[in-house]
């Protein structure tokens, strides 16, 4: 059995009409990890996912999940992940309660195994149980795919784009049981355009921008490599016009006594960018940093590629 809970070799896919989606993606994800797989639009995350839950054939390569080939072993390789798609996919005639236990039926988890209401109290939606699954609100039919995801207790969950168009209170709710998840073995893959989702919860991340992979790193390590940082500096005076200094990578007037400059850490400190500042006669009141975030080297990746 494979020591990394999805292993991507060499993927490869391309549409009729020859447009490339994946170009020779290759990664593990690590068992028992929260894994972020972020892009922009159009980047192939959504094809991957789609190879791994076997609704897209691939053109080259080799996937296997949980350590089964999907083409040797298809039927157990979708056994050993659940995915919730980025689309609002359900059956408006069932209730939510008929929904898991057709869903369970599906994969052939025995009634006695099954976890119908165990599932819908894990996402509030006991008091909607057997209510018509159109009757109830966006949020909640993308807490019903999470629940549909999870009745066969699969050792892998993809969420794509789970909390896209859900309120704060939602959110909070989904990561806690995602957590709560994580806690029990369940290895994650996430999806997500909040990049500060991204960062607070995910153990590794990896980035695909035109079908191919430009990082694949321990989150703390990505964020290592960004190499601008910020600092906001009041100074004792009014400020016509921004001083110059070969330190700065740019500077900007953000109000009649406050300065925003841009420093590569890697070629100077702080405490050169605030003496460039003084050698000019401005006295130094206040100094406000902040640190690169995930957004920074998101955008730095994908602008290089």
């Amino acid at each position: 059995m494979s020591d990394a809970a999805i292993r991507i070799e060499n993927l490869g896919k391309t549409y009729e009409g020859g447009k490339r989606a994946l170009d020779g993606v290759s990664f593990d994800v690590p068992r028992g990890q929260i894994f972020g797989l972020l892009g922009p639009n159009g980047a192939g995350k959504s094809t991957l996912i789609n190879i791994l839950a076997g609704l897209v054939t691939k053109s080259q390569g080799q996937v296997s999940v949980w350590g089964f080939d999907i083409d040797q072993h298809p039927r157990n390789a979708k056994l050993s992940i659940g995915v919730v798609p980025q689309e609002i996919i359900f059956d408006p005639f069932f209730t939510p309660r008929e929904a898991l236990e057709i869903q369970a039926g599906l994969y052939g988890v025995p009634r006695s195994q099954r976890r119908s209401n165990a599932l819908l109290a894990a996402m509030r939606l006991t008091d909607k149980a057997d209510a018509y699954a159109r009757t109830l609100s966006g949020g909640m039919k993308r807490r019903l795919l999470v629940a549909k995801a999870m009745v066969h207790s699969p050792p892998i969950l993809v969420l794509d784009e789970p909390t896209a168009g859900v309120d704060v209170e939602l959110r909070q709710q989904l990561w806690e049981y995602v957590r709560e998840l994580h806690a029990e073995g369940v290895t994650i893959v996430l999806t997500t355009h909040y990049l500060e989702e991204a960062e607070q919860l995910c153990d590794r991340i990896a980035i695909i921008n035109h079908g191919k992979v430009v990082a694949n790193e321990p989150t703390r390590e990505l964020l290592g490599r960004a190499q601008e940082k910020n600092v906001v500096v009041t100074v004792d005076r009014d400020v016509m016009a921004a001083p110059e200094a070969s330190c700065f990578e740019q500077i900007a007037v953000s109000g009649e006594r406050q300065l925003t400059i841009t420093y590569r850490k890697d070629r100077v400190n702080a405490g050169e960018v605030l003496g460039a500042l003084q050698a000019q006669g401005l006295g130094i009141v206040d100094v406000t940093t902040r640190d690169p975030d995930l957004e920074d080297v998101f955008l730095s990746l994908v602008r290089q590629a």
